[in-house]
């Protein structure tokens, strides 16, 4: 792609902006619009230290762009997404101008095989920053491949999805708590080449996202703070499937749906961008769980399945009675700000 040398050039310069945080000042990037792009993301603040919209994204409210997926061969897909702001209602008439993948926050749940190629391309529509794309079920080196596409470009790689999993995949671009925090965060699922042992006897899938809101655009919040809202969303595993934003409020409203005597299997992610979730479901037990997606890691007869920030888990039970059988994070001062799902069980 044309654009392809200048984006990587300017990647490389972004990611050594990124690691400055850790490292010493002579790994400091040199190039001018890099610098002017990150002093946009932090410097978006008024006298009295209050966070504000980039004036770039003032009032730009980008429809979501559905991301295109397209399988070109038997172990070969392309996928194509976007970069892009898009207004989120992410509480009860509160809307965070999100940074965001395909106008999703998270953004959409991608689903390949084990072994399967992936030429990946991203567009970013965003008018005034670079953005990136980190894919943890990716083996290849990050300076080469998770680089910053630059307003109104494009970039495109390829990799093989190697090991089955639950992974998320997030911006990358330097300060990456920004960008994540900001909404541009997601999974992907790898299915095992030969299955889940367990693929039989399940009735009902259902993809859910862990995600946290902080103060807006607040790096400061981001870094030192807690989360005013922590929430879950379910992003369609096939089409035709519900497909949420993570709010508050939906998936409470408008229950995931089962029948008694359900096998139910749940794919999780916790994207973060900082807390850790301690997954559960009321008056269930996980009979069996795989950790991080993989089939070779079985953990039997768990009631609280832990996930870091990143960490991805498949769980297993069954409902044997009427109810609504409410998903949780076990720490509960994140139900309190929003963290609760119900599956609602009927007859």
């Amino acid at each position: 792609m044309k654009n392809m040398k200048k984006s990587i050039v300017i990647g490389a310069l972004g990611l050594a902006l990124f690691l400055t945080g850790c490292g010493d000042e002579k790994d400091t990037a040199t190039s001018d619009s890099k610098d002017k792009s990150n002093d946009e993301v932090s410097a978006a603040v008024n006298d009295e230290k209050e966070t504000t919209i980039i004036p770039a994204h003032q009032d730009l409210n980008q429809e979501p762009i559905p991301i295109k997926f397209e399988r070109v061969g038997e172990h070969k897909v392309n996928i194509e997404m976007t970069a892009q702001i898009t207004d989120i209602e992410i509480a009860p008439n509160e809307i965070y101008k999100a940074w965001t993948f395909n106008g999703e926050a998270p953004g959409p749940l991608i689903v390949v095989n084990e072994g399967d190629t992936m030429n990946f391309t991203l567009k970013n529509m965003d008018p005034a920053i670079p953005h990136s794309m980190d894919f943890h079920a990716v083996e290849t080196s990050p300076t080469k491949n998770f680089i910053d596409i630059m307003p109104d470009e494009s970039g495109t790689f390829t990799f093989t999805a190697n090991r089955p999993g639950v992974f998320m995949y997030h911006c990358a671009t330097g300060p990456a708590l920004s960008h994540i925090a900001n909404g541009m965060h997601g999974v992907v699922i790898v299915k095992p080449k030969d299955g889940y042992p367990t693929d039989d006897i399940v009735d009902k899938e259902f993809a859910l996202i862990q995600n946290e809101w902080y103060n807006y655009n607040d790096l400061d919040d981001f870094t030192d703070g807690t989360p005013n809202q922590v929430v879950f969303s379910t992003k369609a595993l096939k089409e035709g499937d519900r497909n949420t934003n993570g709010d508050t409020f939906t998936l409470k409203d408008e229950p995931l749906q089962a029948k008694v005597g359900d096998r139910i299997r749940l794919y999780i992610n916790n994207v973060g961008p900082n807390q850790v979730s301690s997954f559960h479901v009321v008056g269930a037990q996980f009979d069996v769980t795989y950790l991080d997606g993989n089939p070779e890691n079985v953990l039997k007869g768990m009631q609280t399945v832990q996930l870091p920030a990143s960490g991805g888990a498949v769980v297993e039970f069954e409902v044997f009675e009427e109810g609504d059988y409410t998903i949780v994070t076990h720490q509960f001062n994140h139900v309190q700000k929003g963290a609760a799902a119900i599956i609602r069980v009927t007859e």
